[in-house]
């Protein structure tokens, strides 16, 4: 349907937004996701659209598995999630792969070059190639749009899922997109029972497998003829390829170079690549992280210039890509003169006081992705290991197991309470059914905080706000068997140290709960007004900086005294206790 000209029709949107609008625009009907930068914003962008059930799902895993049910139905969706989300849903994405779909299927891989909020900067590209699913490239926010819609239909024709990859920079950055007017699938869902197709015994795998092969033949075939594989005839004497946000870069950078713009990752078209490669005098290859497009255009035979120039490391700019591909001295990204700006947990985070108390055990501590992993840096410095989502409970049973009596006294474990219901309760119940000992620090916020305070199966909110039943934490710790489960508020750093202590030295598993709300959630900002600030008796500091070691941003420091900023002051009361001068005590009226 054509869209109209007016002002109405023009917005300004992010990639995320655009996902969101885009799979509107087709009709998704179910969205499922669980939240990780830098996707996030799809889903809470999805939820506003009539007509879409869009929800947070415990883990990446379960939200393909929401949307392959949903597509087998016959309804379009969505699943979403950051690169390494897709990690944990690779199991039921390569059986998609052949399965094939009812209605589109259409899974967001969200890459995080630069490890803006991440653990690894890995290149999702690759799981298209190993899944056998193809794969489409936005490099802004209209042709994200476009793409998303266009990825449903394309997945409905093929019989295939579909990738969409975006990067950090394409997911936050805003652009101009032109909306469309939604017209959904051509029918209503509707399933159709063919367990020949669906339910993958390994005689149904075997031919679909053939299936997916025949349809590899045929999405290459496509991707000769696919508009968002376009070559851009310039100067011959450079033939620059690229994809996806780098090509932004690249024609800020040549403006006047051919260049050879690839909107589909997998397939890639090897006809198109080759009539590029022989009308251009120098072929380089653009992109960021791994050297994924110049391995195929190598493996072509042609003779292309790329990761021996472009870094592999970080996202590009078109300063770097200008440098890169000109030969000259990629700089420093930021000068080393300057002073270190490491990430800190806020103004009376609960977690504060927990860790403050676990430093004074000496024990091991294997920890987890959130909020909290910030504090295995100074002054805290009390985490030993993180690797991803859910995996210290694991690592402290085998780091239990394998050391013994020999290791530094009982492994801790530490993880938040998204993340345990993402991945931790195996975990957990592993312990418990391998006769381990290990503790478990559940640290319940009362949400996801560090993607930005989204709902979880323990808050009792669904994503639209709506109220759904509440998982009870310590009821379900005790159902997998641990016998040892306690409950302590956290900024009462001496009780939460006592429990520390003596659940430490129990040769069983137990499990220690710290409830305490996140200070960024609504309802805990409306409730300071009613907690007293503090403030330091400049007369009583002595300067032993027994409060600094807290490292709370709200306590800084006037020559040799202490003071607490009374804007940023909590009210936690996790260092008046600290003091043994008593320097610190309750503010009398508003900062």
């Amino acid at each position: 349907m054509p869209i109209p000209a007016d002002k109405e029709s023009v917005r300004l949107l992010s990639g995320n937004e655009a996902v969101a609008r885009g799979a509107f625009e087709a009709g998704v009907r179910v969205a499922s996701a669980y939240p990780g930068t830098p996707s996030t914003e799809i889903l809470e962008e999805l939820v506003r659209y009539e007509g879409v059930w869009a929800e947070w799902a415990p883990n990446e895993k379960v939200a393909v598995e929401v949307a392959i049910g949903a597509s087998m139905a016959g309804a379009r969706a969505l699943a979403a999630m950051k690169h390494v989300g897709v990690n944990v849903a690779a199991d039921p994405i390569f059986t998609a792969s052949y399965t094939g779909v009812g209605g589109g299927l259409v899974i967001v891989t969200a890459d995080d070059p630069e490890l803006h909020s991440s653990q690894n900067e890995q290149d999702n590209r690759h799981y298209a190639l190993a899944a056998k699913i193809p794969m489409l490239e936005p490099s802004d926010s209209a042709e994200t749009k476009d793409y998303t819609r266009l990825a449903f239909e394309l997945s409905e024709r093929f019989d295939t899922p579909f990738f969409l990859r975006t990067t950090t920079r394409i997911a936050h950055a805003k652009g101009v997109v032109r909306l469309g007017e939604p017209s959904g699938p051509p029918s209503p869902p509707v399933f159709k029972r063919d367990p020949a197709k669906w339910v993958m015994l390994p005689v149904n795998a075997r031919r679909r497998h053939v299936v997916v092969e025949e349809r590899t033949r045929a999405l290459k075939e496509f991707a000769e003829i696919f508009e968002g594989n376009r070559i851009e005839w310039g100067d011959r004497s450079l033939g620059i390829v690229t994809a996806g946000v780098s090509y932004q870069y690249v024609k800020e950078a040549f403006p006047e170079a051919s260049v050879l713009k690839l909107g589909m990752a997998y397939p890639l078209p090897e006809r198109l690549v080759r009539e590029f490669a022989a009308g251009v005098s120098r072929v380089v290859v653009v992109e960021e992280l791994d050297p994924y497009l110049e391995t195929h255009v190598r493996s072509l035979g042609i003779a292309a210039e790329g990761k021996e120039r472009v870094p592999i490391l970080g996202e590009l700019d078109p300063r770097i890509v200008r440098k890169a591909v000109t030969g000259e001295a990629i700089p420093v990204r930021a000068p080393e003169n300057l002073p270190s700006r490491p990430p800190n947990l806020c103004p009376g985070c609960p977690h504060r006081g927990l860790f403050f108390a676990l430093k004074k055990l000496k024990v091991a501590v294997t920890g987890d992705i959130g909020c909290y992993t910030l504090a295995a840096l100074p002054p805290l410095d009390s985490m030993d290991l993180c690797v991803c989502m859910g995996a210290s409970i694991g690592a402290a049973h085998g780091f239990e197991k394998a050391l013994g009596d020999e290791g530094p006294g009982k492994v801790v474990a530490v993880i938040g309470d998204s993340t345990f219901l993402h991945s931790g309760v195996t975990g957990l119940m592993n312990i418990v059914y391998n006769r381990g000992c290990g503790t478990v620090l559940l640290l319940d916020n009362g949400t996801t905080a560090m993607t930005g305070a989204q709902e979880n199966p323990s808050t009792g909110k669904t994503l639209d706000g709506g109220a759904t039943h509440r998982l009870d934490l310590e009821a379900l710790c005790r159902a997998l068997g641990v016998a040892h489960v306690y409950a302590v508020d956290p900024n009462d750093i001496a009780k939460t140290e006592e429990l520390l202590r003596r659940e430490v030295a129990r040769p069983e598993p137990s499990v220690i709960i710290t409830q305490a709300p996140c200070v960024l959630l609504p309802e805990h900002r409306k409730s300071r007004k009613a907690r007293p600030t503090y403030e330091v008796a400049a007369d009583l500091c002595t300067g032993c900086k027994a409060c600094a070691k807290l490292g709370c941003p709200a306590i800084e420091w006037a020559g040799d005294v202490s003071r607490i900023n009374p804007l940023l002051c909590d009210g936690c009361n996790q260092c008046p206790p600290l003091c043994k001068f008593n320097a610190i005590r309750a503010r009398e009226g508003k900062p």
